[in-house]
């Protein structure tokens, strides 16, 4: 798992219950070795956690954890999160809620 993930110069550490995400790369050679435009190249709404907040903090001032954990393969929403460029690598902050999906 560690190799898909991109280690960072700076360390960022979500509040609540945000989860900072590194979206996967769409492919961009083909098996035969030619390169595909940027433009041609398919959206892809998969990535990967890189760290998790500490969790919803519900009226009574529990703390509900996040169902994810560092390193899990997630499915995300076409358009929202907050994008931060870290180390010229974009990485996207969604709330725990925003996220669609664990993929195993």
């Amino acid at each position: 798992m560690a190799s898909r993930i991109t280690k960072f110069s700076k360390t960022i550490i979500p509040m609540a219950d945000r989860v900072l995400v590194q979206r996967i790369k769409p492919v961009q050679k083909t098996a035969s070795g030619l390169y595909i435009p940027e433009k041609a190249q398919e959206a892809i709404n998969e990535g990967y956690v890189i760290a998790v907040g500490k969790g919803l903090v519900t009226q009574e001032g529990k703390i509900v954890a996040s169902e994810l954990k560092e390193g899990d393969k997630v499915l995300l929403p076409p358009y929202g999160g907050s994008a931060v460029k870290v180390d010229n690598e974009e990485l996207i902050l969604f709330r725990d809620s925003e996220i669609l999906a664990k993929i195993q």
